[in-house]
């Protein structure tokens, strides 16, 4: 009784993850109970699909009530009543890395085991999963991308390189599925455009566009009054524009620049944990 409670007990504890980003005091009864509702049916469907005895079957307790998931939850509560489905709590796995020596050599790496920790089938003796990037592949016949032997699919690792003239300039990398090739087309772009180092580059406001006319941006990039005007200037052209307060949704990178006088500038996201090391 006690375990089924336990378990029981997970869905409130689901809900009010949800709810913990909502100032419900500052709301009228009405939406109060409607966020409420919400969050409890969302609380209900992921119990249902993810929740079940912890001594018979893996539980992903911690990223089911990790903040970064509550805030994607949060984020499928609109103004109207919705059917709930349930979430997947564990997503990606995927972790970028560069580094330099002082001879020169500069190294951009990335390894991925994707979806849900890779395909869950681990090389006996060897302690590391095998990757699941066969996801994506197409079933369609008539697509280049089609799945078949010898054949690597489409896929979002991207360890970037940035060069100029044909110098090297250093190595860098954004993670974040899809969000990949956005965060280093706006990360060069800082850099190249704008001048910045890599530090301030990394922490330039980001945008991320999913399918359609869909654009969610980070709430700095739309701060202040030049920020209001770019945001009303984007609505105007017919882009749904949305903010998001989830740092996950915009990628982690990192980058190391070769200075022009010697040695190198580094930089660590800063919306996650991770560090520039020199020695």
């Amino acid at each position: 009784m006690g375990a089924a409670a336990e378990r029981a007990g997970r869905r409130a504890l689901l809900a009010l993850n949800i709810l913990d980003g909502v100032d419900l005091a500052g709301l009228p009864p009405e939406q109060r109970l409607h966020w409420q509702i919400e969050a409890v049916k969302l609380g209900f469907a992921d119990a249902h699909a993810h929740v079940a005895d912890p001594e018979r079957a893996q539980v992903p307790t911690d990223a089911l009530l990790s903040p970064g998931y509550a805030a994607a939850r949060r984020a499928l509560v609109t103004h109207r009543a919705g059917t709930p489905t349930a979430g997947d709590p564990e997503r990606g796995g995927t972790v970028y890395l560069c580094t330099a020596d002082a001879g020169g050599m500069m190294v951009s790496l990335i390894q991925s085991t994707y979806l849900a920790f890779g395909s869950h089938v681990v090389l006996p003796g060897h302690g590391f999963a095998l990757q699941n990037r066969g996801t994506g592949f197409r079933l369609d016949p008539a697509h280049p991308n089609v799945v078949g032997p010898a054949k690597r699919p489409f896929h979002t690792i991207i360890p970037g390189f940035l060069t100029r003239g044909g110098e090297p300039v250093g190595p860098f990398g954004v993670m974040g599925g899809h969000m990949q090739p956005q965060g280093h087309v706006q990360l060069v772009s800082a850099t190249l455009d704008a001048g910045l180092d890599p530090q301030a580059a990394l922490d330039v406001p980001r945008w991320y566009w999913h399918a359609g006319r869909s654009v969610l941006v980070e709430p700095d990039l739309v701060a202040g009054a030049a920020g209001q005007e770019a945001l009303a200037g984007l609505r105007a052209r017919g882009h749904e524009v949305t903010v998001a307060d989830e740092p996950g949704v915009f990628g982690y990178g990192q980058a190391i620049w070769r200075h022009p006088d010697g040695g190198y500038v580094a930089g660590s996201e800063s919306r996650v944990d991770g560090a520039m090391l020199g020695y």
